[in-house]
């Protein structure tokens, strides 16, 4: 009988196409290994408020959710058989996603090096660092 090597695997997702090989990975792994797979999307409502003067909170707030909405859509198209528990998060993405880690006992974090944000930080996305120095499980960084 195999043992589980990672019985949980997280995926963070940003919906966006640097983040493509994260998914790829992550739900490669969730196959291979026969555990449970989660998807985490989060919305940081801080930069929503002062986004744009000319977008209204709420308005904001709706493309972010319908955001979140198209990367679980494109998760679910990649992972065939493979099923997901999804959550949509709020507050800043690196700490929102170690926390939910922790509460949901996740073996295994997967996360790309560059999400939205690719040129913010030349070698390792700001999210993905936080994730890695914060995190008490295994973290899988996809470049």
């Amino acid at each position: 009988m195999a043992v589980k090597l990672f019985g949980k695997v997280l995926i963070a997702t940003d919906g966006s196409e640097n983040n493509r090989s994260a998914l790829e990975e992550g739900i490669k792994v969730v196959r291979e290994c026969g555990g449970a797979g989660y998807a985490v999307y989060v919305i940081d409502s801080r930069t929503l408020s002062t986004s744009s003067a000319e977008i209204p909170v709420g308005d904001a707030c709706e493309v972010s959710m319908e955001e979140a909405k198209k990367a679980f859509d494109l998760l679910k198209s990649m992972s065939g058989d493979v099923k997901f528990e999804t959550k949509i998060l709020d507050g800043r993405p690196g700490m929102e996603i170690v926390k939910f880690a922790e509460k949901e006992g996740i073996d295994l974090i997967v996360i790309g090096t560059k999400g939205k944000k690719g040129l913010e930080r030349l070698l390792l996305g700001s999210v993905a660092e936080e994730v890695i120095r914060s995190a008490t499980c295994k973290v899988l960084v996809v470049k």
